[in-house]
């Protein structure tokens, strides 16, 4: 009845390969994690270049050179220049609460010396990309305002 020699189905038969569903499940998962983060990292970089993008338009209408505003430190030391603040301050960037502070006295500065108002200042503090960019490329003028230093 039954052979106990081996046959030809017993060498050459291999197992099928089975995936689980959980597997199929966290690959998937993984996926569009991965697709997620891919795009909130691209989101990030847009709004990192439109910021530098705002600020260098920014500094042209002050006077100054657009390019300051590619390098982290001396960008802020520019902008203190502009506001008529004491350049030291940007040592202020090493400290974070007083860090804040500095952001939000700038903030309301950069709206004074574009004559704008206490919404638009609240604006560059809440939405500083947006309204960044209305400073950047509205019809804003420039003028410098008395020193502080």
């Amino acid at each position: 009845m039954y052979s106990t020699s081996p046959s030809y189905y017993d060498y050459y038969s291999y197992p099928s390969p089975s995936v689980s569903s959980s597997a199929v499940g966290a690959g998937l998962a993984s996926a569009i994690g991965a697709f997620t983060l891919v795009f909130i990292m691209l989101i990030i970089l847009a709004f990192v270049v439109l910021g530098i993008i705002a600020q260098w338009k920014i500094f042209k209408k002050a006077g100054e050179e657009g390019w300051k505003a590619l390098i982290p430190i001396y960008n802020v030391y520019t902008l203190l220049n502009i506001l008529s603040m004491e350049p030291l301050l940007c040592l202020l960037s090493f400290v974070p609460g007083a860090w804040f502070i500095l952001s939000i006295v700038m903030d309301v500065k950069l709206a004074q010396s574009f004559k704008k108002g206490t919404g638009f200042a609240l604006g560059l503090i809440f939405l500083g990309p947006i309204f960044s960019l209305i400073l950047a490329f509205g019809s804003a003028k420039y003028t410098k305002l008395p020193s502080s230093k």
